[in-house]
Parts: structure tokens; C-alpha cells; sequence
């Protein structure tokens, strides 16, 4: 369903049900942000279920292609694990629209439209395959990659969330260059403790 024209209505749909949610997204409101009428938008793509798993459909692709270049790059060290799960957060840092996707799913949003439960337990199951060797011999690892992703998405959604000064001196938003730096030195102390030694890796 891709030409221009569709591709701006995907891309402005993405944007409202990413700050909306899908059920506080009506139709109309994107074929009146769109400029369109509400028929026209139907008509080109179709109703709100199919465009919100146009929307989701695009997120997903995008997602696995990220995590496809990162493991292709993988080497099973604690090295190779911080920079696994490095890519995963710079990605979520520059396409935050995905992330509060998903966020609003896991809220019960657009609780009638057909889930994407077997995606996300496919990508969930790549990464603990790729990092089951360097995990320490304790840690679940299933556990692990859903602590890392909920500490990333937790982190990226946090801007409006009120931040003791004495606990986090300085801190502004996620997006704020030292701010981001200082998450990413603590995810990679907590994943070198979660991850075995190995030759030519450095504890960051």
C-alpha cells in the first residue's frame, strides 16, 4: 500500500497513535490532521484497525531490522553484550514514536485489534539466544533481556516524571546528551555484572 501519499498517512497516524494511543485516536482526527476526508482516508488505507497494523507492521520491520545488524555484528563476550543491548537503546533514543507504541500496549490500548505477542516473543528469543553463553550461570535469561529493555524503555519515557535532585543531580530529560551518557555508563555496569568475563572484554 506504499506511494507517497499513503506513506504520509502511515507516517501521521504513527505520530498520533504514538501520542494518543490507538483508542484515543479517532479516524476522523487523523483524516482532519491529514487534511482528507475521512472517506478519502478509508479509501486509500483503509479503516482504523488496518491502519493502526499498517503502523505496528512498519514499527516491527524497522525494530527487526535493527536487532538483525546488531546481531549480525554480535561476538559472544560481555563487550559484544553492551553493545548488543547499546544498539537496542540508541534505537529506541532516536525513533521514540516505537517505543510509546508499544508502551501504550502494554497499557491495554487497542486491546480489540490482533495482537503482536508472537513478534515480540521471536525478538525476546533472538537476543537471549544470541547472549545465553555470556550470561552468568545464575541469571535467567529471559529475565535479563526484559530487564534491560524495561530499564531502556522505562528511561526514554521518563521526561515527565518528577527526579529527586540529591538522587539524580543534574538530570533534565532522557534525551539530554550527559543525561543519556549517564544511563548508558549505568546499563553497562549492571550488564557486567550479569555477564561472565571473557577474554579482551573491559568492565565499562
Amino acid at each position: 500500500m506504499e506511494d507517497s501519499e499513503t506513506d504520509h498517512l502511515i507516517d501521521l497516524a504513527m505520530r498520533l497513535f504514538a501520542e494518543l494511543g490507538y483508542d484515543g485516536t479517532s479516524t476522523r482526527l487523523i483524516a482532519d490532521a491529514a487534511g482528507i476526508p475521512v472517506e478519502r482516508l478509508v479509501e486509500l488505507v483503509g479503516d482504523k484497525p488496518r491502519l493502526y497494523q499498517e503502523v505496528v507492521a512498519r514499527t516491527m520491520k524497522a525494530e527487526q531490522s535493527a536487532v538483525d545488524v546488531a546481531l549480525a555484528a554480535f561476538v559472544p563476550t560481555r563487550q559484544g553484550v553492551i553493545a548488543l543491548f547499546d544498539a537496542l537503546l540508541d534505537f529506541y533514543a532516536t525513533h521514540p514514536q516505537y517505543l510509546t507504541l508499544w508502551m501504550h500496549r502494554w497499557m491495554g490500548d487497542a486491546a480489540d485489534v490482533p495482537g503482536q505477542e508472537e513478534y515480540i516473543r521471536r525478538l525476546s528469543q533472538q537476543l537471549a539466544d544470541a547472549i545465553r553463553d555470556v550470561v552468568e550461570p545464575d541469571v535467567d535469561i529471559g529475565h535479563l533481556v526484559w530487564t534491560i529493555t524495561w530499564c531502556i524503555f522505562g528511561f526514554l519515557t521518563s521526561a515527565n516524571q518528577p527526579t529527586a535532585p540529591e538522587v539524580h543531580p543534574g538530570y533534565r530529560t532522557p534525551y539530554e546528551p550527559q543525561t543519556l551518557i549517564g544511563f548508558r555508563a549505568y546499563l553497562h555496569a549492571l550488564l557486567t555484572h550479569l555477564t561472565r568475563p571473557s577474554a579482551g572484554a573491559t568492565a565499562l
